[in-house]
């Protein structure tokens, strides 16, 4: 069968010290898939779009802000990841600058300013410890990883980087 997953993109917004990062603390929907966990920005791609163009629209929906520089850091294959066990491929970004002032919440949640050193510490997908310290870390090459999900829960991560 081939694989057939949901393309979606996931960013980072970096403070423009680059000690800060954007996280959105999804507490606004009670029926949301990732209710009280803190997350990146981001969503699905539409057909008419490229992933850069996809990430920069999904953060000016999300941060009401635009994109000035970002970054591809990796790509992640999430077979069984969706609520129905869908598979997800995300394009993960760093955004290193942009324009405007992001609002204190968006539909999913509040957004906060957090220190990159205490990411970490936040509840959120298992799965995301895994990755983010490659988001952040001084390696100019992109990680391109896959995470298998079953019944909500990350099986196992490996990833690769070449070049």
């Amino acid at each position: 069968m081939p694989y057939t997953p949901i393309v979606a993109t996931l960013g980072y917004v970096l403070s423009s010290d680059g000690q800060r990062v954007l996280m959105v603390h999804r507490n606004a929907r009670a029926n949301d898939q990732h209710l009280g966990k803190y997350n990146g920005l981001g969503g699905k791609l539409e057909a008419d779009e490229d992933v850069v163009a996809g990430m920069c629209r999904e953060i000016g929906e999300e941060a009401e802000i635009e994109c000035e520089q970002l970054r591809l850091r990796g790509t992640i294959s999430w077979p069984g990841f969706g609520k129905q066990g869908e598979d997800w491929l995300g394009f993960i970004f760093l955004i290193e600058r942009y324009r405007g002032t992001p609002p204190s919440r968006n539909a999913e949640g509040t957004l906060e300013w957090i220190p990159r050193d205490q990411l970490l510490q936040l509840p959120m997908w298992e799965g995301d410890r895994q990755f983010l310290p490659l988001v952040f870390d001084d390696d100019p090459r992109a990680f391109h990883g896959v995470m298998p999900y079953c019944d909500g829960r990350m099986v196992s991560w490996r990833f690769s980087r070449c070049g």
